[in-house]
């Protein structure tokens, strides 16, 4: 029941130390994939709800969102920038930050809702730490779409899930910070006026 948990730790974690912005598409698919992985596990599939939630993981979090993201990206020819910066320093955070979450996550809980908390605060904080050290607009982006993918692993901490509505504003917010964060992206500079002396 831990695997999909550690898959998506592991794709919320591995980008930010190891990967460049082109590479951030395919782990967000691998993260949405870990959520509908740890969805089915969770619920079920004896619902309309869960069919409805999980149909919303594979279409909207798995293909959607990467494939605009990608297209964006290569639009504007950041592929090969890092994601995080690879220094010492901020590596030290990180791993930091990580083991501070899962000690969050651990006390007094059993031992699904420990891991799964402290996936979510791991991933929070590593995309709060991706927000602090890379401007980068693909990066920003990536890391709030990494924070939006942490608040639907929340969501399975709960003995019944969401109501239908909730799925749908939760939803509707990650298509909007898709569609107008890669709009963003993906929108050239606007020349900057010289003055003429």
């Amino acid at each position: 029941m831990t695997l999909p948990l550690i898959v998506f730790l592991l794709a919320a974690v591995i980008p930010v130390f190891f990967s460049k912005i082109r590479a951030a598409p395919l782990w967000l698919a691998v993260q949405a994939l870990a959520l509908g992985w740890n969805a089915v596990n969770h619920h079920g599939l004896d619902s309309l709800h869960a069919l409805i939630a999980l149909l919303e993981l594979l279409l909207l979090r798995a293909a959607i969102a990467p494939l605009l993201l990608r297209r964006a990206i290569q639009q504007r020819a950041w592929p090969n920038r890092d994601l995080m910066p690879s220094n010492l320093f901020t590596w030290v955070v990180a791993i930091a930050l990580v083991v501070l979450a899962f000690k969050f996550g651990a006390p007094s809980m059993g031992d699904y809702q420990a891991i799964t908390l402290g996936v979510v605060g791991a991933t929070v904080a590593v995309a709060l730490l991706l927000l602090a050290t890379n401007d980068a607009p693909p990066a920003q982006l990536v890391a709030m779409l990494f924070m939006e993918n942490a608040l639907a692993l929340f969501e399975s901490l709960f003995p019944e899930p969401w109501p239908l509505p909730v799925h749908g504003a939760l939803s509707a917010i990650y298509l909007l910070t898709i569609f107008v964060g890669t709009w963003l992206i993906g929108t050239p500079d606007a020349p900057v006026a010289q003055e003429h002396a």
